[in-house]
């Protein structure tokens, strides 16, 4: 083997060496960049928290102390080595199994249903507040009264100062519950009910009613119990003394006549003034028929040309220096005039007012060219049927008014009154009195188209609950003009035109929302139908 030289070695050692040397000069370069780099962040950071100090300091208020909830005590281990335990020994397993045992009881203790009574303040979760003394709560539950309880009775008939006011309360308020009969007996038709009223005739308190599948009822309030031989069993049985049963207690049910004059939902219908025997009705079938009582026989006098055509009819009117046309309004948001005289090719004409769903309209009793509408879109308008343009004859709107929510109906009165209701919870009283000087295309003006009065209403109804609308007494006897609602809590609202509340009316038997409100055209009879079908009468 040959040998190696001291020369050859001497390179090897030196460049070995020299690799050494280069590494360790890497490795502390290495260091002090790390080391720079360290300090710099380092002082930023203290100079952020400075800076962010100082700031908190300057702009922020201290934070409210936030009391922590005192931890859970658990149980903690030890060391078994430190505690002199031999692993694996008896005393060690032992240990084990204690320290187990605690931990198992431990979430089981938290775990436990407690029972008995809690103050809220001391069951605050940690980091949230409360203080009873502002108690928020209270004040949520007392602004809201009690479901089905009355916000107006006899102690605000009583309290009332005004003379004039407290006798037409009481008047009103004097109302009573149809007793022949219970409401829940007298299912007027066979499902909810979407229009209602009275005929005009002031000797008998004849009441019909359209519900959701097309049937009208007619029920004859002057009729007496037995009179239709026909009786139904009574929920109570009488028990005797020793204990048997006795015979089942009979009680007769009211006569009612029903018939199913459209497909689908009857959503008004009016007796003409010139014809009190013949009865319109509307649908969304979209068709109007007109019901002869005399003849007993209902005939169409409106559907569209096309039979597979949809247009559901949401309002119907009828002039009174007119008795041959037909005004009506569309879910589509258009407004129809029908000339029951006319070929049937020219005798409707339509015109788009809305872009979206018109929920009821009406005619000025005494001037009827003003048309108010009441739409899906917010708004209230007033329309004049003597200025017309366009090719399909759109009358002139003179002015609306915007609501926040969503408007259901627009009635007139003789008065020049308007009233809404609406999704914003209020029923509004517009004043349009001066409206007999108004000449053909008159601007009322954004100030004209406010409200009178604003009476807060509750008209969330929801899904299955017919929607509430505000209806006047369309020839009151006494010159006092009064408007008629649903209420919420099961009782129909009587409010005179500024607003003032006349009566809450109620009763016993009441099982349901009275949503559809009517008054008699001149007599003091009120009536009201349910999603049930049921019907409720003041007289």
């Amino acid at each position: 083997m040959a040998k190696i030289t001291q020369t050859e070695q001497s390179d090897y050692e030196a460049e070995r060496l020299a690799n050494i040397a280069q590494n360790k000069a890497l490795i502390a370069q290495l260091k002090l960049d790390a080391a720079a780099q360290g300090v710099s962040q380092a002082r930023a950071q203290a100079k952020a928290s400075s800076t962010n100090a100082t700031s908190n300091k300057r702009k922020k208020p201290a934070a409210p102390a936030v009391k922590k909830e005192a931890d859970i005590l658990q149980p903690r281990r030890t060391s078994s080595r430190l505690a002199g335990l031999t692993a694996d020994s008896e005393v060690a397993k032992r240990k084990a199994e204690n320290e187990y045992e605690a931990v198992q009881a431990a979430a089981r203790a938290k775990r436990q249903r407690v029972s008995g009574d809690l103050n809220l303040a001391d069951i605050v979760v940690a980091g949230k507040m409360w203080d009873r003394s502002e108690n928020f709560l209270v004040d949520a539950v007392a602004a809201r009264p009690a479901r089905y309880s009355r916000t107006f009775g006899d102690e605000d008939v009583k309290s009332t100062g005004d003379k004039g006011l407290r006798e037409l309360r009481e008047r009103m308020s004097g109302l009573r519950l149809y007793g022949t009969f219970e409401p829940n007996q007298i299912k007027i038709t066979p499902e909810r009910i979407y229009s209602l009223g009275f005929h005009p005739n002031p000797a008998k308190a004849l009441v019909f009613a359209g519900d959701k599948l097309g049937n009208l009822g007619i029920f004859d309030a002057s009729q007496s119990p037995g009179a239709s031989g026909v009786a139904i069993k009574s929920e109570d049985v009488k028990v005797e003394e020793d204990g048997d049963e006795d015979e089942e207690d009979e009680a007769p049910f009211p006569t009612i006549t029903a018939f199913h004059l459209h497909t689908r939902t009857i959503s008004t219908f009016l007796f003409p003034p010139t014809s009190p025997s013949t009865l319109l009705s509307a649908s969304y079938d979209s068709s109007i028929r007109s019901l002869d009582l005399n003849a007993a026989r209902a005939t169409e006098v409106y559907a569209p040309a096309d039979p597979d055509s949809d247009e559901p009819i949401s309002g119907l009117a009828v002039p009174p220096s007119e008795r041959h046309m037909l005004y009506f309004t569309t879910l589509q948001g258009a407004f129809g005039r029908h000339d029951t005289r006319a070929p049937s090719a020219t005798a409707t004409a339509t015109a788009l007012l809305s872009d979206k769903k018109i929920g009821g309209f009406s005619l000025h009793p005494g001037m009827p060219h003003l048309l108010a509408t009441a739409s899906l879109d917010r708004t209230l308008k007033i329309w004049d049927l003597r200025k017309l343009s366009g090719a399909d004859k759109t009358p002139a709107c003179l002015g609306e008014h915007e609501s926040r929510l969503s408007v259901s109906h627009a009635a007139w009165n003789s008065a020049g009154l308007v009233a809404t209701a609406s999704y914003d919870d209020t029923v509004k009283v517009h004043d349009f009195s001066g409206c007999g000087g108004w000449k053909a295309g008159h601007q009322i003006g954004e100030e004209g188209m406010r409200p009178k009065t604003v009476i807060p209403h509750n008209n969330q109804t929801g899904r299955w609950v017919t929607i509430l609308r505000a209806q006047w007494q369309e020839q009151p006897q006494d010159g006092i003009h009064k408007l008629c609602i649903g209420n919420m809590n099961r009782y129909v609202d009587v409010y005179s035109a500024a607003g003032e509340q006349l009566a809450q009316l109620g009763g016993d038997g009441i099982t349901a929302v009275p949503a559809v409100a009517q008054f008699h055209p001149t007599e003091d009879w009120i009536a009201a139908g349910t999603a049930s079908g049921k019907l409720c009468l003041w007289m």
